[in-house]
């Protein structure tokens, strides 16, 4: 079964965090990834970048709107993500714990849907 990891990120967390603390969360972050390819667990994943360059699309009675996203008054925001695909979801939750954000935010994980070979 394939998960999504969703990483979730404040910038007063990762601002108060010191230039070593900050080189510590990339290491280990990277050092978890290149265990889960090694594990065949690994599917893809990236950073997503600063959340004042994204945009929300919403459509209401066939208007399209576009406004900044996300809201302002989230002190979260969704930062990354890592898509494993392993046997449980005890083990996705077990991967997402060593996920470094965990300790700082949190991190959200999600089964994907399966549409039995249906194509999308």
């Amino acid at each position: 079964m394939k998960y999504m990891l969703l990483i979730y990120s404040s910038p007063q967390t990762w601002d108060a965090l010191s230039q070593s603390e900050r080189d510590q969360v990339v290491h280990d972050h990277s050092t978890l990834c290149e265990e889960l390819v090694e594990s065949g667990e690994w599917v893809g994943g990236d950073a997503l970048a600063d959340k004042v360059r994204s945009k929300a699309v919403r459509v209401r009675d066939g208007a399209t709107m576009i406004v900044d996203g996300p809201y302002v008054e989230a002190k979260e925001h969704l930062a990354g993500y890592d898509l494993v695909e392993c046997h449980s979801m005890e083990r996705a939750l077990e991967i997402a714990a060593r996920i470094p954000d965990a300790r700082l935010c949190g991190v959200e994980v999600r089964p994907l849907m399966d549409f039995g070979g249906m194509e999308m």
